[in-house]
């Protein structure tokens, strides 16, 4: 296996992800390509990360169909990661959230470290 894949979140990127953080969500669309939406990404433990999709929206129509979605994660210090696994909903609405949003659950099965020896990325401020 590629050094810079694993089937568990490291340490590093369970760490900022225990407060939550944002995430780029990728899911497979109805006409088989790629959909993105922004969303907030949780690590409940080195095996699970939990975030929220908006009710009545592309992306959850797309994770009810497939079941399956990548989180691209970029944070300080050149983190940069992409999370892998099926997905599951936790909750069908997530009551404190200020619009409708369901609570999503991904069960890792591939993590990647996408970072360029040399090259410094950084999250858009």
């Amino acid at each position: 296996m590629n050094p810079k894949s694993a089937s568990e979140i490291p340490a590093e990127l369970v760490e900022f992800l225990r407060q939550g953080a944002p995430a780029l969500l990728l899911t497979v669309g109805e006409d088989g390509y790629p959909h993105t939406a922004m969303t907030w990404a949780a690590a409940r433990d080195s095996q699970t990360i939990r975030f929220g999709a908006d009710i009545g929206g592309t992306t959850l129509a797309n994770l009810e169909r497939e079941s399956r979605a990548s989180l691209q994660i970029i944070g300080p210090n050149n983190l940069l990661f992409i999370v892998k696994g099926p997905v599951r909903q936790v909750k069908a609405r997530i009551e404190a959230a200020l619009f409708p949003i369901a609570m999503m659950e991904l069960s890792v099965a591939h993590v990647k470290e996408q970072s360029w020896l040399g090259v410094v990325v950084s999250a858009l401020a």
